[in-house]
């Protein structure tokens, strides 16, 4: 079971980079009219996005193995699958941004998007407590 919490970390880690990344792109590409940089903004984005999926996945597999070996108890495991679910819908309407930016139908300013971008900060500080702490 090591071994698959081990790789659960490493495929947290590594889509969280993403989830703390690609919002920052969208600030830069709600601030910018430079065809130019829209188009690489826009490349990035896809490409980030496309590259994170994955890893997300990952993490979710490894997580659900991990919940399986252990068992399903305690109150702070189910404020964490909660957790974890707002954090694939969010990870989803980032997907449904990078699509609207791709077709230039970008909803929101850069203010919304520096915002947006602490969400899965205030998930992850959540999510590491009740891991840790289990406080109930």
């Amino acid at each position: 079971m090591l071994w698959i919490k081990a790789f659960h970390i490493i495929f947290v880690v590594s889509w969280f980079a993403g989830l703390f990344y690609l919002p920052r792109l969208f600030v830069n590409h709600a601030m910018v009219d430079d065809p130019a940089t829209v188009e690489r903004l826009t490349l990035m984005e896809h490409k980030l996005y496309r590259f994170m999926t994955p890893l997300g996945v990952l993490a979710l597999v490894f997580g659900i193995w991990l919940w399986l070996g252990y068992g399903f108890s305690g109150g702070w495991l189910h404020v964490k699958l909660v957790l974890v679910t707002l954090l694939a819908a969010y990870h989803l309407y980032c997907g449904r941004i990078v699509a609207d930016f791709r077709n230039g139908r970008n909803r929101h300013g850069h203010v919304f998007y520096r915002w947006m971008n602490e969400l899965p900060v205030l998930i992850l500080v959540a999510v590491v407590i009740l891991v840790v702490v289990k406080p109930f």
